[in-house]
């Protein structure tokens, strides 16, 4: 099948890394589900060449994979909802946020940024289509339009609760726009609904580090875009924005916030800007040579987990996994690990608890379990927020497999 580029639409012939056919990575089995039939798709990355956007064709739709009842909740994990916090803070000294601006989160999920805002009796709305999260949203208060964001709802924003009808002085969207396979005219929506001196703060992880750190566990079917800097300018500047600031983020294994203002408006761009797409064309991002080994260091992760797995169980060791994410998924299905290698994964999320997940079709048990099972070696599975799990698991012998086996023990 000959599939197109999202943004320019040139053909999609260059494959970056295919990682066999698999279930979306947050369809999570109830028990009644285990006999039936799992829906896989190809989980095949292909590169455009002539904007150089990494990219998953759109095997499945966004209301088939954004269901809801969307099982990740943000605000189960503390170290995001202090990056939140933090976030929030930055933004109301930097843009004098105040009781008569206007914010509106994309991709608000259950309120975990909103209300910090909202405790600020600063004004805003999120947009969420995933029910479960929505209505944990709402339960705080937060007013959220339970729709997926496009051009058509910015116009329905504006009519409807924007004050005076003059846009949002701050639109944030975070981990949003890899989850959008219309990205231009997403962008399109975010132009007609800012002020016209408002900003924008977007945050996506920074294709780099998916190649130089080995992060293939963070591709899946809920990912159609990967970006680098310089290619989502050019995505940008195609819906007459512009970028006028990066910063580097720790965020999901390294993260890029970029903040965005209206093509007329007077701000003129850091330099962050040029020196993050300096970095990433000396580090050789636009040129084949860093994508011909990623399928062979992926392929070595799989091989030497097996091994590690298969060697622990041979030795009468337990073995769980900590954290069902979506990541966690990717690897264990491209590894081909069952629940006879890992007997069961805990997860704080009660959304999760008592489910299976997709695919390997291994338990998703209580944090209270674990001491009734005492394992021996525990598999964390969102290696982004080791230290956070590492002060919840003291007394455990932890392992990571991204980017390599790693014991922290």
């Amino acid at each position: 099948m000959n599939y197109k580029c999202r943004h320019c639409e040139s053909n999609l012939e260059d494959v970056v890394i295919d990682l066999g056919h698999q279930p979306p990575s947050n369809a999570y089995l109830k028990a009644e589900d285990q006999n039936k039939q799992e829906i896989t798709y190809p989980l095949k990355v292909f590169l455009c060449k002539k904007c150089w956007l990494v990219q998953l064709p759109e095997h499945a739709s966004s209301a088939d994979l954004f269901t809801k009842d969307y099982a990740y909740f943000s605000s189960t994990s503390k170290s995001w909802c202090k990056h939140a916090k933090d976030f929030v803070q930055k933004s109301i000294s930097k843009l004098k946020l105040n009781e008569r601006k206007f914010v509106v989160e994309i991709a608000s999920n259950d309120g975990y940024l909103l209300q910090y805002l909202k405790e600020k009796n600063i004004p805003c709305i999120g947009v969420e289509p995933t029910e479960a999260t929505a209505n944990a949203s709402e339960k705080k208060g937060i007013k959220t339009i339970k729709k997926f964001f496009n051009s058509l709802l910015a116009d329905e924003i504006l009519k409807e609760y924007s004050p005076n009808k003059e846009g949002a002085d701050l639109i944030i969207a975070n981990n949003v726009v890899a989850h959008v396979p219309e990205i231009n005219d997403f962008m399109v929506g975010v132009k007609k609904l800012l002020h016209k001196d408002g900003q924008v703060s977007i945050e996506f992880p920074h294709l780099l580090n998916l190649f130089q750190k080995n992060q293939f566990d963070t591709i899946y079917h809920e990912h159609f875009s990967y970006f680098s800097l310089f290619t989502f300018k050019q995505i940008v500047e195609k819906a007459n924005l512009k970028i006028i600031d990066v910063e580097k983020i720790k965020t999901h294994g390294g993260s890029l916030r970029v903040w965005l203002c209206h093509v007329e408006s007077e701000i003129n761009p850091k330099n962050s800007v040029s020196n993050v797409i300096n970095e990433e064309i000396k580090a050789g991002l636009f040129s084949e040579k860093i994508f011909k080994d990623f399928q062979e260091k992926a392929s070595n992760v799989k091989y030497l987990l097996l091994k590690l797995l298969i060697k622990l169980k041979l030795e009468n060791k337990k073995i769980i996994g900590y954290g069902a994410a979506a990541k966690g998924n990717t690897l264990l299905n491209y590894a081909g690990v069952k629940k006879d290698l890992l007997q069961a994964v805990i997860d704080n999320s009660e959304s999760k608890q008592g489910k299976f997940l997709p695919g390997s079709h291994i338990p998703i048990i209580k944090p209270d379990e674990l001491s009734l099972i005492n394992p021996d070696y525990i598999l964390v599975l969102p290696w982004n927020i080791l230290p956070e799990i590492k002060k919840d698991l003291k007394a455990y012998k932890l392992i990571t497999a991204i980017p390599k086996i790693k014991k922290h023990y």
